[in-house]
Protein backbone atom coordinates (compact mmCIF):
# COMPACT_ATOMS: atom_id res chain seq x y z
CA UNK A 1 0.00 0.00 0.00
CA UNK A 2 1.30 3.46 -0.88
CA UNK A 3 2.66 5.65 1.92
CA UNK A 4 1.64 8.83 0.06
CA UNK A 5 -1.19 10.87 1.59
CA UNK A 6 -1.22 13.77 -0.88
CA UNK A 7 0.25 14.35 -4.30
CA UNK A 8 0.19 17.72 -6.05
CA UNK A 9 0.85 17.53 -9.79
CA UNK A 10 1.70 20.88 -11.43
CA UNK A 11 -1.05 22.79 -9.65
CA UNK A 12 -1.61 26.33 -10.89
CA UNK A 13 -4.34 28.82 -10.08
CA UNK A 14 -5.03 31.90 -12.15
CA UNK A 15 -7.27 34.79 -11.16
CA UNK A 16 -8.59 37.60 -13.25
CA UNK A 17 -8.35 41.09 -11.80
CA UNK A 18 -11.48 43.24 -11.93
CA UNK A 19 -14.74 41.92 -13.38
CA UNK A 20 -15.22 38.15 -13.58
CA UNK A 21 -16.92 36.43 -16.50
CA UNK A 22 -16.43 35.81 -20.20
CA UNK A 23 -18.90 38.47 -21.27
CA UNK A 24 -21.80 36.26 -22.37
CA UNK A 25 -23.97 33.66 -20.63
CA UNK A 26 -23.33 31.04 -23.34
CA UNK A 27 -19.55 31.37 -22.96
CA UNK A 28 -19.85 31.18 -19.16
CA UNK A 29 -21.90 27.96 -19.44
CA UNK A 30 -19.45 26.48 -21.95
CA UNK A 31 -16.56 27.33 -19.63
CA UNK A 32 -18.33 25.71 -16.65
CA UNK A 33 -19.14 22.56 -18.68
CA UNK A 34 -15.58 22.07 -19.89
CA UNK A 35 -13.96 22.68 -16.50
CA UNK A 36 -16.40 21.02 -14.09
CA UNK A 37 -17.99 18.23 -16.11
CA UNK A 38 -15.34 17.24 -18.65
CA UNK A 39 -12.35 18.10 -16.41
CA UNK A 40 -10.58 20.17 -19.08
CA UNK A 41 -8.63 23.40 -18.73
CA UNK A 42 -10.29 26.80 -18.75
CA UNK A 43 -10.83 27.66 -22.46
CA UNK A 44 -10.35 31.35 -21.60
CA UNK A 45 -7.03 30.78 -19.85
CA UNK A 46 -4.44 33.38 -20.73
CA UNK A 47 -0.80 33.83 -19.88
CA UNK A 48 -0.69 35.80 -16.63
CA UNK A 49 1.83 37.55 -14.44
CA UNK A 50 3.51 36.26 -11.32
CA UNK A 51 1.54 37.36 -8.26
CA UNK A 52 3.97 39.93 -6.84
CA UNK A 53 1.86 42.27 -4.69
CA UNK A 54 4.61 44.89 -4.56
CA UNK A 55 4.58 45.50 -8.33
CA UNK A 56 1.79 47.12 -10.33
CA UNK A 57 0.11 44.62 -12.62
CA UNK A 58 0.50 44.97 -16.39
CA UNK A 59 -2.05 42.25 -17.10
CA UNK A 60 -5.61 41.44 -16.06
CA UNK A 61 -4.52 37.92 -15.12
CA UNK A 62 -2.25 36.84 -12.27
CA UNK A 63 -1.03 33.45 -11.10
CA UNK A 64 -1.84 32.93 -7.41
CA UNK A 65 -0.06 29.56 -7.77
CA UNK A 66 2.25 28.37 -10.53
CA UNK A 67 3.50 24.81 -11.18
CA UNK A 68 3.21 23.48 -7.61
CA UNK A 69 4.47 19.91 -7.47
CA UNK A 70 5.19 17.91 -4.29
CA UNK A 71 4.18 14.86 -2.28
CA UNK A 72 3.23 14.48 1.39
CA UNK A 73 3.72 11.15 3.13
CA UNK A 74 1.30 9.61 5.60
CA UNK A 75 2.06 10.72 9.14
CA UNK A 76 4.11 13.70 7.94
CA UNK A 77 3.63 17.16 9.47
CA UNK A 78 4.30 19.68 6.70
CA UNK A 79 4.70 23.38 7.38
CA UNK A 80 3.70 25.76 4.58
CA UNK A 81 5.21 29.21 5.09
CA UNK A 82 5.69 32.43 3.16
CA UNK A 83 4.80 36.09 3.21
CA UNK A 84 1.23 37.34 2.96
CA UNK A 85 0.04 36.80 -0.60
CA UNK A 86 2.52 34.00 -1.31
CA UNK A 87 -0.28 31.53 -2.13
CA UNK A 88 -0.52 29.52 1.09
CA UNK A 89 -4.25 29.86 1.67
CA UNK A 90 -5.02 29.40 -2.02
CA UNK A 91 -3.14 26.11 -1.96
CA UNK A 92 -5.11 24.90 1.05
CA UNK A 93 -8.42 26.04 -0.44
CA UNK A 94 -7.70 24.00 -3.57
CA UNK A 95 -6.82 20.99 -1.40
CA UNK A 96 -10.02 21.44 0.61
CA UNK A 97 -12.06 21.81 -2.62
CA UNK A 98 -13.20 25.32 -1.74
CA UNK A 99 -11.91 26.29 -5.18
CA UNK A 100 -10.58 24.39 -8.17
CA UNK A 101 -7.13 24.59 -9.74
CA UNK A 102 -6.78 26.20 -13.15
CA UNK A 103 -4.36 23.46 -14.22
CA UNK A 104 -3.00 20.31 -12.62
CA UNK A 105 -4.37 17.60 -10.34
CA UNK A 106 -4.33 16.68 -6.66
CA UNK A 107 -4.44 13.06 -5.55
CA UNK A 108 -5.84 12.66 -2.02
CA UNK A 109 -5.61 9.35 -0.18
CA UNK A 110 -7.82 9.75 2.85
CA UNK A 111 -10.48 11.89 4.47
CA UNK A 112 -9.66 15.62 4.89
CA UNK A 113 -10.68 17.96 7.71
CA UNK A 114 -9.91 21.64 7.16
CA UNK A 115 -9.81 24.69 9.38
CA UNK A 116 -9.02 27.55 7.02
CA UNK A 117 -10.66 30.54 8.69
CA UNK A 118 -12.79 31.40 11.70
CA UNK A 119 -16.16 29.69 11.43
CA UNK A 120 -15.21 27.34 8.58
CA UNK A 121 -18.17 25.03 7.93
CA UNK A 122 -20.32 26.51 10.72
CA UNK A 123 -23.90 27.65 10.36
CA UNK A 124 -24.27 30.74 12.57
CA UNK A 125 -27.91 30.06 13.46
CA UNK A 126 -27.19 26.51 14.66
CA UNK A 127 -25.91 25.72 18.14
CA UNK A 128 -22.44 24.40 18.85
CA UNK A 129 -23.92 20.91 19.38
CA UNK A 130 -25.75 20.99 16.04
CA UNK A 131 -22.65 22.23 14.22
CA UNK A 132 -20.59 19.35 15.61
CA UNK A 133 -23.03 16.84 14.12
CA UNK A 134 -23.32 18.77 10.85
CA UNK A 135 -19.54 18.99 10.42
CA UNK A 136 -19.14 15.32 11.20
CA UNK A 137 -21.78 14.40 8.64
CA UNK A 138 -20.05 16.56 6.00
CA UNK A 139 -16.85 14.62 6.72
CA UNK A 140 -18.67 11.31 6.20
CA UNK A 141 -18.98 10.30 9.85
CA UNK A 142 -22.01 8.38 11.09
CA UNK A 143 -24.14 9.75 13.92
CA UNK A 144 -22.87 7.05 16.27
CA UNK A 145 -19.24 7.91 15.47
CA UNK A 146 -19.87 11.59 16.20
CA UNK A 147 -21.73 10.79 19.43
CA UNK A 148 -18.81 8.66 20.59
CA UNK A 149 -16.44 11.61 20.14
CA UNK A 150 -18.84 14.34 21.25
CA UNK A 151 -17.83 14.66 24.91
CA UNK A 152 -14.13 14.64 23.98
CA UNK A 153 -14.66 17.43 21.43
CA UNK A 154 -16.59 19.62 23.87
CA UNK A 155 -14.06 19.08 26.66
CA UNK A 156 -11.12 19.96 24.41
CA UNK A 157 -12.82 23.08 23.06
CA UNK A 158 -13.58 24.47 26.52
CA UNK A 159 -16.98 25.86 25.43
CA UNK A 160 -19.20 23.35 27.25
CA UNK A 161 -21.19 26.13 28.94
CA UNK A 162 -22.19 27.53 25.54
CA UNK A 163 -22.62 24.32 23.54
CA UNK A 164 -26.39 24.91 23.31
CA UNK A 165 -25.97 28.53 22.17
CA UNK A 166 -26.06 29.55 18.46
CA UNK A 167 -22.56 29.91 17.07
CA UNK A 168 -23.28 33.46 15.90
CA UNK A 169 -23.03 34.51 19.55
CA UNK A 170 -19.55 32.99 19.97
CA UNK A 171 -16.44 35.13 20.03
CA UNK A 172 -13.86 34.46 17.29
CA UNK A 173 -11.68 32.65 19.84
CA UNK A 174 -14.53 30.38 20.95
CA UNK A 175 -15.41 29.64 17.33
CA UNK A 176 -11.83 28.64 16.57
CA UNK A 177 -11.67 26.46 19.66
CA UNK A 178 -14.75 24.52 18.64
CA UNK A 179 -13.78 24.37 14.97
CA UNK A 180 -10.34 22.96 15.73
CA UNK A 181 -11.73 20.49 18.26
CA UNK A 182 -14.13 19.13 15.63
CA UNK A 183 -11.48 18.96 12.90
CA UNK A 184 -8.93 17.22 15.14
CA UNK A 185 -11.19 14.71 16.89
CA UNK A 186 -13.37 13.37 14.08
CA UNK A 187 -10.53 11.16 12.90
CA UNK A 188 -9.56 12.63 9.52
CA UNK A 189 -6.59 11.03 7.78
CA UNK A 190 -5.44 14.51 6.71
CA UNK A 191 -5.77 17.61 8.91
CA UNK A 192 -5.37 21.03 7.26
CA UNK A 193 -4.91 24.04 9.55
CA UNK A 194 -4.38 27.62 8.36
CA UNK A 195 -3.20 30.64 10.39
CA UNK A 196 -6.60 30.63 12.13
CA UNK A 197 -5.07 29.25 15.35
CA UNK A 198 -3.44 32.64 15.92
CA UNK A 199 -6.90 33.89 16.94
CA UNK A 200 -6.87 31.56 19.95
CA UNK A 201 -5.21 32.46 23.23
CA UNK A 202 -1.78 31.16 24.27
CA UNK A 203 -3.22 28.30 26.31
CA UNK A 204 -5.31 27.01 23.42
CA UNK A 205 -2.45 27.37 20.92
CA UNK A 206 -0.36 25.06 23.12
CA UNK A 207 -3.21 22.55 23.37
CA UNK A 208 -3.80 22.66 19.62
CA UNK A 209 -0.13 22.12 18.73
CA UNK A 210 0.09 19.30 21.26
CA UNK A 211 -3.00 17.68 19.71
CA UNK A 212 -1.55 17.94 16.21
CA UNK A 213 1.63 16.28 17.43
CA UNK A 214 -0.44 13.48 18.95
CA UNK A 215 -2.51 12.81 15.83
CA UNK A 216 0.60 12.69 13.64
CA UNK A 217 2.87 10.63 15.89
CA UNK A 218 0.39 8.37 17.67
CA UNK A 219 -2.28 7.98 15.01
CA UNK A 220 -0.11 8.34 11.90
CA UNK A 221 -2.28 11.07 10.43
CA UNK A 222 -1.02 13.76 8.06
CA UNK A 223 -1.03 17.44 9.05
CA UNK A 224 -0.59 20.51 6.81
CA UNK A 225 0.09 23.55 8.97
CA UNK A 226 0.24 27.19 7.85
CA UNK A 227 1.52 29.79 10.29
CA UNK A 228 3.64 32.94 10.56
CA UNK A 229 4.79 31.84 14.01
CA UNK A 230 8.11 30.18 13.23
CA UNK A 231 8.46 28.84 16.77
CA UNK A 232 5.23 26.87 16.31
CA UNK A 233 6.26 25.72 12.84
CA UNK A 234 9.65 24.45 14.01
CA UNK A 235 8.12 22.78 17.08
CA UNK A 236 5.45 20.93 15.13
CA UNK A 237 6.73 20.27 11.61
CA UNK A 238 9.23 17.79 10.19
CA UNK A 239 9.43 19.28 6.71
CA UNK A 240 8.44 22.54 5.11
CA UNK A 241 7.62 24.36 1.89
CA UNK A 242 8.43 28.04 1.38
CA UNK A 243 6.18 29.79 -1.13
CA UNK A 244 7.06 33.04 -2.85
CA UNK A 245 4.75 34.79 -5.32
CA UNK A 246 2.81 31.56 -5.87
CA UNK A 247 5.83 29.36 -6.58
CA UNK A 248 7.84 26.94 -4.44
CA UNK A 249 10.96 28.81 -3.36
CA UNK A 250 12.45 26.11 -1.11
CA UNK A 251 11.43 22.71 0.22
CA UNK A 252 12.97 20.13 2.55
CA UNK A 253 13.68 19.77 6.26
CA UNK A 254 12.02 22.46 8.33
CA UNK A 255 15.12 24.20 9.79
CA UNK A 256 16.71 25.32 6.49
CA UNK A 257 13.29 26.21 5.06
CA UNK A 258 12.54 28.47 8.05
CA UNK A 259 16.05 29.93 7.80
CA UNK A 260 15.42 30.86 4.15
CA UNK A 261 12.10 32.48 5.11
CA UNK A 262 13.65 34.52 7.93
CA UNK A 263 16.54 35.72 5.79
CA UNK A 264 14.22 36.91 3.01
CA UNK A 265 15.26 37.43 -0.60
CA UNK A 266 18.73 38.78 0.09
CA UNK A 267 20.69 36.30 2.16
CA UNK A 268 23.63 38.67 2.59
CA UNK A 269 21.83 41.60 4.25
CA UNK A 270 23.70 40.95 7.50
CA UNK A 271 27.12 40.92 5.79
CA UNK A 272 28.63 43.12 3.09
CA UNK A 273 32.04 43.06 1.46
CA UNK A 274 33.42 45.26 -1.29
CA UNK A 275 35.89 43.99 -3.89
CA UNK A 276 36.98 47.57 -4.32
CA UNK A 277 37.27 49.51 -1.05
CA UNK A 278 34.31 51.81 -0.64
CA UNK A 279 35.58 55.32 0.02
CA UNK A 280 33.27 57.25 2.28
CA UNK A 281 35.74 60.02 2.98
CA UNK A 282 39.39 60.77 2.31
CA UNK A 283 41.46 58.60 4.55
CA UNK A 284 38.71 56.12 5.48
CA UNK A 285 37.76 53.12 3.33
CA UNK A 286 35.25 50.52 4.47
CA UNK A 287 36.12 46.95 3.40
CA UNK A 288 33.65 44.71 5.24
CA UNK A 289 30.81 45.03 7.73
CA UNK A 290 28.54 42.45 9.29
CA UNK A 291 26.73 40.94 12.27
CA UNK A 292 26.31 37.24 13.07
CA UNK A 293 25.88 34.75 15.88
CA UNK A 294 29.14 34.23 17.75
CA UNK A 295 31.17 31.23 16.52
CA UNK A 296 28.77 30.74 13.59
CA UNK A 297 28.75 31.68 9.91
CA UNK A 298 26.99 34.63 8.33
CA UNK A 299 24.45 32.40 6.57
CA UNK A 300 23.47 30.63 9.80
CA UNK A 301 20.20 31.51 11.51
CA UNK A 302 20.60 33.97 14.38
CA UNK A 303 18.39 33.38 17.41
CA UNK A 304 17.59 35.57 20.36
CA UNK A 305 19.54 33.28 22.68
CA UNK A 306 22.73 33.55 20.60
CA UNK A 307 25.54 35.89 21.51
CA UNK A 308 25.96 38.29 18.60
CA UNK A 309 29.09 39.94 17.25
CA UNK A 310 29.29 43.02 15.05
CA UNK A 311 32.44 43.90 13.15
CA UNK A 312 33.67 46.48 10.67
CA UNK A 313 36.93 46.19 8.73
CA UNK A 314 38.37 49.35 7.21
CA UNK A 315 41.53 50.96 5.86
CA UNK A 316 43.10 54.20 7.08
CA UNK A 317 45.53 55.72 4.57
CA UNK A 318 46.31 58.86 6.50
CA UNK A 319 46.81 59.66 10.15
CA UNK A 320 43.60 60.48 12.00
CA UNK A 321 43.81 61.81 15.53
CA UNK A 322 40.46 60.51 16.70
CA UNK A 323 37.97 58.24 14.95
CA UNK A 324 35.37 55.82 16.25
CA UNK A 325 32.22 54.07 15.02
CA UNK A 326 28.75 54.64 16.40
CA UNK A 327 25.88 52.26 15.68
CA UNK A 328 22.15 53.01 15.88
CA UNK A 329 20.04 49.83 16.14
CA UNK A 330 16.48 50.09 14.78
CA UNK A 331 13.42 47.85 14.69
CA UNK A 332 11.55 46.93 11.51
CA UNK A 333 9.37 50.06 11.78
CA UNK A 334 12.52 52.21 11.78
CA UNK A 335 12.25 53.16 15.47
CA UNK A 336 15.66 53.63 17.06
CA UNK A 337 16.14 51.23 19.95
CA UNK A 338 19.56 52.27 21.25
CA UNK A 339 23.00 53.43 20.15
CA UNK A 340 26.44 52.15 21.04
CA UNK A 341 29.89 53.56 20.38
CA UNK A 342 33.45 52.36 20.64
CA UNK A 343 34.31 55.81 21.94
CA UNK A 344 32.01 55.50 24.95
CA UNK A 345 33.55 52.12 25.68
CA UNK A 346 37.01 53.62 26.10
CA UNK A 347 38.35 52.33 22.78
CA UNK A 348 41.56 54.02 21.59
CA UNK A 349 40.62 56.79 19.18
CA UNK A 350 43.89 57.38 17.37
CA UNK A 351 44.66 55.75 14.00
CA UNK A 352 47.79 55.57 11.91
CA UNK A 353 47.98 54.12 8.39
CA UNK A 354 46.83 50.50 8.16
CA UNK A 355 43.93 48.04 8.21
CA UNK A 356 41.73 47.94 11.31
CA UNK A 357 38.93 45.80 12.68
CA UNK A 358 36.43 47.09 15.23
CA UNK A 359 34.16 44.60 17.01
CA UNK A 360 31.26 44.81 19.42
CA UNK A 361 29.65 41.91 21.26
CA UNK A 362 25.95 41.81 22.15
CA UNK A 363 24.87 39.44 24.93
CA UNK A 364 22.37 36.65 24.36
CA UNK A 365 18.71 37.28 25.18
CA UNK A 366 19.05 41.02 24.66
CA UNK A 367 16.93 41.52 21.53
CA UNK A 368 13.37 40.42 20.94
CA UNK A 369 12.85 38.22 17.89
CA UNK A 370 12.13 39.98 14.61
CA UNK A 371 13.84 42.16 12.01
CA UNK A 372 16.40 44.87 12.78
CA UNK A 373 18.73 47.25 10.94
CA UNK A 374 21.84 49.27 11.78
CA UNK A 375 22.80 52.83 10.90
CA UNK A 376 26.56 53.48 10.79
CA UNK A 377 28.13 56.75 11.91
CA UNK A 378 31.87 57.41 11.53
CA UNK A 379 32.81 60.12 14.03
CA UNK A 380 36.02 62.17 13.98
CA UNK A 381 37.45 64.18 16.85
CA UNK A 382 34.46 63.41 19.10
CA UNK A 383 32.53 66.19 17.42
CA UNK A 384 30.61 65.20 14.32
CA UNK A 385 29.67 62.23 12.20
CA UNK A 386 31.51 62.74 8.95
CA UNK A 387 29.95 59.61 7.45
CA UNK A 388 26.37 58.46 7.90
CA UNK A 389 25.09 55.29 6.20
CA UNK A 390 21.49 54.43 7.08
CA UNK A 391 20.43 50.77 7.10
CA UNK A 392 23.90 49.67 6.09
CA UNK A 393 23.12 46.13 7.24
CA UNK A 394 19.95 44.34 8.37
CA UNK A 395 19.46 41.14 10.32
CA UNK A 396 16.72 38.83 11.56
CA UNK A 397 16.56 37.06 14.90
CA UNK A 398 14.47 33.91 15.30
CA UNK A 399 12.80 32.96 18.53
CA UNK A 400 14.61 30.50 20.80
CA UNK A 401 13.73 26.82 20.44
CA UNK A 402 10.67 26.30 22.61
CA UNK A 403 8.94 23.27 24.02
CA UNK A 404 5.21 22.68 24.06
CA UNK A 405 3.75 24.40 27.09
CA UNK A 406 5.96 27.48 26.86
CA UNK A 407 4.72 30.91 25.80
CA UNK A 408 5.26 31.22 22.03
CA UNK A 409 4.01 34.76 21.51
CA UNK A 410 6.10 37.87 20.98
CA UNK A 411 6.71 40.19 23.92
CA UNK A 412 6.28 43.93 23.25
CA UNK A 413 9.25 46.03 22.28
CA UNK A 414 12.45 45.53 20.30
CA UNK A 415 14.64 44.49 23.22
CA UNK A 416 13.83 42.07 26.00
CA UNK A 417 17.01 41.86 28.10
CA UNK A 418 17.43 39.33 30.86
CA UNK A 419 17.77 41.31 34.10
CA UNK A 420 19.10 40.13 37.43
CA UNK A 421 16.08 39.42 39.62
CA UNK A 422 16.26 38.51 43.29
CA UNK A 423 13.71 37.46 45.87
CA UNK A 424 14.01 37.94 49.61
CA UNK A 425 11.54 36.81 52.23
CA UNK A 426 11.04 39.63 54.73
Amino acid sequence: MSDIALKFENISKQYRLGNIGTGTLSNDLNRWWLMNIRGKEDPNLKVGEVNDRSVKANSDYIWALKNIHFEVKKGEVLGIIGKNGAGKSTLLKILSRVTTPTTGKIHVFGRIASLLEVGTGFHPEMTGRENIYMNGAIMGMTKNEITRKFDEIVDFSGVEKYIGTPVKRYSSGMTVRLGFAIAAHLEPEILVVDEVLAVGDAEFQKKAIGKMQDVSKSDGRTVLFVSHNMASVKTLCNNGILLKNGEIWKTGEIDPVVAAYLKGENETDNYKIWSEPTIFRNGFKLLEIGIKAKNKNFDDVMRVDDELEFFAKYVIDTSIDELHLTLHFKDEQGNKLFSTSGGRSGLNYSHSNGVYMQKAEIPANFFNWGNFSIDLFVVENRKEAVIIENDIICFTLANRQLEIGQWMGREPGGITPYLLWTKTKL
